[in-house]
């Protein structure tokens, strides 16, 4: 890391601790180009970034941590969506690769996006992926972004099964992102052959009528144009999102289907940061109307202090 990069990450840091608010507010305007409403949040983003600072998100935290969720949905009755476990370390030199088996994948519990898939352990460089993960786990993820929550979370380095799906028109498995307010299923955020630089997307709506209207397309979010099929168990899969959404004003849920089997994918209670331009602002506002935050409307005073860590 160059000195300037290390002036650049201490710069945010201090920011970031001293007044989380106006680095929020920066990010939010950078990201979405509009200026944060902390009197009157309207829309999603608005609102998440709102809760950030003026809710409880003592729940966010454990339920981000990919390792705890999973006490939360054994709890729900959900055991059977858990993709099996592996095993779970504090350390990247603790991990027992004989005791792996020959296709998993590594992944750690507290940031977004770090996954390492190994489909031959024989293959793998084991010593550049103890490196990766040591990296990781020094992360402190959620500074940079504005996402305090997942500062709460203690790291580790989990292993889980690899699933995998082989489509035609995709290169990894589908992720249907189910959107929930209040434990009510609004839609499902389709995202399919993902790669560094693109990924696929189609909005759904519950009954699964495609409605690309309502996305942003990018070069990095493009049109799927509505070839995803409708999964053999989406009306279990909305009742599983349902009732992991339960108590909470907006969260998604991610799961998969392998073989007409579901599987649990994680819960984000920020959803890109909560800086979100893959929507029209339409439909970021109809979101916002429907994420109904207790409390919100006693916020008068813009100097409200923060509630978070």
């Amino acid at each position: 890391m160059n000195i300037k990069t290390r002036i650049k990450l201490l710069f945010i840091r201090t920011l970031y601790l001293t007044d989380k608010r106006a680095w929020i507010s920066y990010l939010y305007g950078k990201k979405t180009k509009k200026k944060m409403d902390w009197r009157n949040p309207k829309d999603i983003n608005e609102k998440i970034n709102w809760q950030k600072l003026h809710a409880d998100t003592s729940e966010w935290t454990r339920l981000a941590d990919k390792y705890l969720v999973r006490e939360y949905v054994e709890s729900k009755g959900l055991g059977d969506i858990l993709v099996p476990l592996y095993g779970v370390w504090d350390k990247a030199e603790d991990i027992d690769f004989d005791t792996l088996p020959d296709r998993f994948v590594l992944k750690t519990n507290h940031g977004s996006g770090v996954c390492i898939v190994v489909r031959d352990k024989a293959k793998a460089d084991l010593g550049a992926i103890r490196a990766q993960l040591a990296r990781d786990l020094r992360t402190r993820f959620g500074v940079l972004t504005g996402e305090p929550h997942y500062l709460g979370i203690r790291p580790r380095v989990i292993a889980e099964a690899l699933l995998e799906q082989h489509l035609d028109y995709s290169s990894s498995i589908v992720d249907y992102k189910v959107w929930c307010f209040d434990g009510k299923a609004d839609f499902i955020w389709a995202c399919y052959d993902r790669t560094a630089e693109f990924v696929n997307v189609e909005i759904h709506a519950t009954d699964w009528s495609y409605h690309p209207e309502k996305s942003v397309f990018t070069h990095h979010y493009r049109d799927g144009k509505g070839v995803l099929s409708k999964p053999r168990n989406l009306d279990r899969m909305l009742r599983v999102a349902e009732t992991l959404s339960e108590g909470f004003p907006q969260v998604r849920v991610d799961l998969y289907e392998v073989d007409g089997k579901i599987y649990f994918g994680e819960m984000t209670f920020t959803s890109v940061g909560g800086y979100l331009t893959c929507y029209t602002q339409s439909t970021l506002d109809d979101m916002g109307a429907k994420c109904h935050i207790a409390g919100l409307a006693d916020i008068t005073d813009t100097k409200t202090p923060d509630r978070c860590c």
